[in-house]
């Protein structure tokens, strides 16, 4: 890559950061998040989203919206990683779950800011080439997985925090049993073509659980049986 070529994604990587600041303002009322955590943002500003999406959708890269990545399937908008990150209040020696890791993309920030990402996706080659892109990247530090996400990673549990990517009727149960007390685990509610919201479900010390709609979204739906 020239060094002009570099000076122009840098420039892109910023102005996406720009507005993923902006809708963390323009959505505060709702998510009480106004301002997001400086290392998410500092994540996002590091990890090249470009490498994560299809060759011929790359000039879209550092748009702030979603883009389809095939089996239609989606990598999500840049304020909603932002977003989804900064609710799990994520710490450097935490072990974290995702549930879809679709291109790859969101657990690369999350490998940014936590010691152990583990990442399961029901789409086979998604899946498959999600993690090539990790390993090139040198995300050493990111476990993934093909898989059913409902069922967890119970061998790797508990979780210090839980991500799920895609909207989901429910809120599965056994990812709950998988979150530790005092955990975080950020999910999207609802049916395919009617209404979601974003919840974040909080489990306390003692293990009482309790969840807050955070902000209305959109995602694809989370599939039990493989996708072809």
């Amino acid at each position: 890559m020239t060094a002009e070529a570099a000076d122009s994604l840098d420039a892109r990587r910023a102005r996406m950061i720009a507005e993923v600041e902006q809708m963390a303002r323009d959505t505060a009322q709702a998510t009480d998040r106004p301002v997001l955590d400086a290392r998410v943002l500092a994540a996002l500003r590091k990890v090249e989203r470009h490498r994560y999406m299809p060759a011929a959708r790359a000039a879209q890269a550092y748009e702030n919206h979603a883009q389809p990545i095939g089996h239609e399937q989606t990598i999500s908008q840049p304020f909603i990683v932002a977003l989804m990150t900064d609710l799990l209040n994520l710490q450097p020696d935490h072990r974290v779950l995702e549930v879809g890791t679709g291109s790859g993309y969101q657990a690369a920030v999350l490998a940014e800011l936590v010691r152990a990402v583990y990442t399961i996706e029901i789409v086979e080659p998604l899946g498959r080439t999600a993690a090539q892109a990790l390993l090139a990247a040198g995300y050493w530090n990111v476990h993934p997985r093909i898989g059913d996400g409902y069922a967890g990673w119970p061998e790797q549990a508990p979780f210090d925090a839980i991500m799920v990517t895609a909207a989901a009727p429910y809120l599965p149960q056994p990812l709950v049993e998988q979150l530790k007390p005092g955990g975080r685990l950020v999910i999207p509610l609802g049916e395919r073509g009617g209404a979601q919201v974003l919840t974040l479900v909080e489990k306390d010390a003692r293990g009482k659980v309790s969840q807050r709609r955070v902000l209305d979204v959109r995602f694809v739906p989370l599939t039990r049986k493989p996708a072809r």
